[in-house]
């Protein structure tokens, strides 16, 4: 049984070797040659390819000016093959190496570019969704990215998109809050839906849902018996939206809370 054994390792092994080498075509290529051609992939569309040949380029030509630009081109074949951990990733890797790199501010940007389509994903593309029922870690993430790039490079080419962006950022974190104060709401958990509503006013107070977190405060002050509390939402809301559905339908005048646009 034993000599059995080694005789089938022997011929295994042995086999081995009849087995054709695998042939490197990118041996002896020069950097300038391994990057031309994952450039050429990378704009084809040929993402994975293109993230192999700029390993291989950074790993034979680690010091070249070709080696940090790989570095980053590596993180935009990631966020383009939507692959955005591992494209934030790869923009960390660069940041963190090269923190004053000329280009720093494209891997900032990037990483913000990456982290804001994160909680879109690929379904999300392709079909309507509130912004607000989503997962927000992304968009905290992305607009802190983007912060850091308008306060450290303001002059950046990328600076103006970016502020543009951070904006869009808050009204969707401003809709998430509204959302889980409104199904807190619909639960008559009164005091968290109170407390959600009225950290948008405070935390958002540009946002456009501060008018349904005002209106949310209202319902929710009221069900607690806290009129005083009520009649202040009302106020702000009044004062602020007065053509309001909220404050058209959400109360009535003596301030008692009508329930009715939900």
């Amino acid at each position: 049984m034993l000599g059995s054994l080694l005789l089938t390792a022997t011929l295994i092994l042995g086999g081995c070797g009849l087995l054709p080498k695998v042939q490197d075509e990118t041996a002896g290529w020069s950097a300038q040659k391994l990057y031309a051609t994952a450039k050429e992939e990378l704009n084809d569309g040929n993402y994975e390819r293109a993230v192999k040949l700029f390993e291989t380029l950074e790993a034979r030509y680690p010091f070249g000016r070709y080696a940090q630009q790989a570095q980053l081109d590596i993180a935009y074949a990631y966020y383009k093959d939507n692959e955005p951990i591992s494209a934030i990733a790869a923009c960390d890797r660069f940041i963190k190496l090269h923190p004053n790199h000329p280009n720093v501010d494209y891997a900032y940007y990037l990483k913000g570019l990456a982290n804001f389509n994160d909680d879109l994903g690929y379904v999300g593309n392709l079909v309507e969704q509130n912004m607000g029922e989503r997962d927000p870690v992304a968009s905290r993430d992305a607009f802190l990215t983007f912060k850091e790039l308008v306060t450290r490079f303001p002059d950046s080419k990328y600076a103006d998109d970016a502020t543009a962006r951070m904006k869009f950022l808050v009204n969707t974190m401003a809709d998430h809050e509204v959302y889980v104060a409104r199904y807190y709401l619909k639960r008559k958990a009164w005091v968290a839906a109170a407390n959600r509503a009225a950290e948008v006013v405070k935390t958002y107070p540009n946002s456009p849902a501060r008018e349904e977190a005002l209106g949310i405060m209202i319902i929710a002050y009221d069900k607690l018996e806290l009129p005083e509390l009520s009649k202040d939402a009302q106020r702000v809301l009044l004062l602020n939206f007065p053509n309001s559905l909220y404050a058209t339908q959400g109360v009535n005048l003596e301030g008692k809370a009508w329930y009715r646009f939900w």
